[in-house]
């Protein structure tokens, strides 16, 4: 089977490395991606702004190494001649993983497409899944390969794995457990995909949840929420990630760690106000409250009682009230 790679983070790295070892699939070409770039499916109006791939990973330089042609996008999957040069490759089959562009309906009539998603298909079609599912209290998540349609993530099903979510995950811990599930899901299905005895299922009608793909504003902190949501918040969007922030005064402070702990109710307090206890630096939570463990300030990382010195005038984080999917 001539296979033609279309990504551009670590985790589709891995992905192609694999392929290029498994035994009945021949890469005969490779897509990738610059480190920013624009959603080809964010909101109408949005798609001029760039984002930064923060689990970018430079494929082009890994394709080199091995020899194998390589076309860098410019802007958009429908760019004067890609496809065209694509097709010299005579693909039998696309390998899209860690790409955060619609494949057009031309590229999948040229060969079928197929796809990791960070997810159980249906739910949790669209952006970012496991941080959504973080922040939404799952307990369970997983990985699916299916093939491409003309849906977000809605094609039929090649196979999937499930994926428990602990409760001290951050999204570090389970994107690399979840990274785990997918090589070995892919290293099951492509032998199956290249001699043609692969079973695809469609998905589900009902149960799908088309999550919103999230941006690094999305991070701030809505402390008028209970402490559990807003640790889950912190944990979500910790590293790699941008990380979860809130206002404090002009200063933007990122969050990268912190814990619950027991509140006295009959404190009076608002959400967002910062307490004091002991050498530990909290702040007040709809309801409870949550230790900061690690916070970043104009570039700096504070950690533990270090924390204290650079909050110590105390105060109030700023507010903002988010609607909860």
């Amino acid at each position: 089977m001539n296979l033609v790679f279309i990504g551009a983070s670590r985790f589709g790295l891995r992905c192609l490395d694999l392929a290029i070892h498994t035994p009945g699939c021949l890469v005969t070409g490779v897509v990738t991606a610059p480190r920013s770039f624009a959603i080809s499916y964010r909101s109408l109006g949005m798609n001029d702004i760039l984002v930064r791939n923060v689990l970018h990973a430079d494929v082009a330089s890994y394709a080199a190494h091995h020899g194998l042609p390589c076309r860098m996008l410019a802007r958009s999957m429908t760019e004067p001649g890609l496809l065209e040069a694509v097709a010299q490759w005579e693909p039998d089959a696309f390998l899209v993983v860690g790409w955060y562009h619609m494949v057009p309906k031309a590229w999948r009539s040229l060969a079928p497409a197929y796809g990791l998603h960070a997810s159980l298909l249906p739910d949790y079609s669209g952006g970012a899944p496991l941080v959504w599912a973080m922040i939404n209290g799952e307990t369970k998540t997983g990985i699916t390969l299916f093939q491409l349609d003309d849906g977000v993530d809605s094609g039929p099903i090649v196979a999937q794995a499930e994926e428990p979510i602990h409760a001290d995950d951050t999204i570090a811990t389970l994107y690399a457990r979840i990274e785990e599930r997918g090589l070995e899901l892919l290293a099951r299905s492509l032998p199956a995909l290249a001699d043609g005895s692969v079973v695809l299922r469609n998905q589900p009608l009902s149960g799908r949840r088309i999550m919103p793909q999230r941006t690094p504003k999305d991070g701030v902190i809505d402390w008028t929420a209970d402490y559990a949501f807003v640790e889950r918040f912190i944990r979500a969007q910790t590293r790699p990630y941008p990380g979860a922030f809130s206002m404090h005064g002009e200063r933007r402070i990122t969050i990268w760690a912190a814990h619950g702990m027991a509140y006295d109710a009959d404190i009076s307090a608002s959400p967002g106000e910062i307490i004091f206890y002991g050498n530990a630096v909290a702040v007040v939570c709809g309801q409870g409250a949550l230790v900061l463990d690690e916070i970043e300030c104009e570039g700096n990382v504070f950690v533990g009682h270090e924390i204290g010195t650079i909050l110590r005038e105390g105060g109030c984080f700023k507010n903002h009230r988010k609607a909860m999917k």
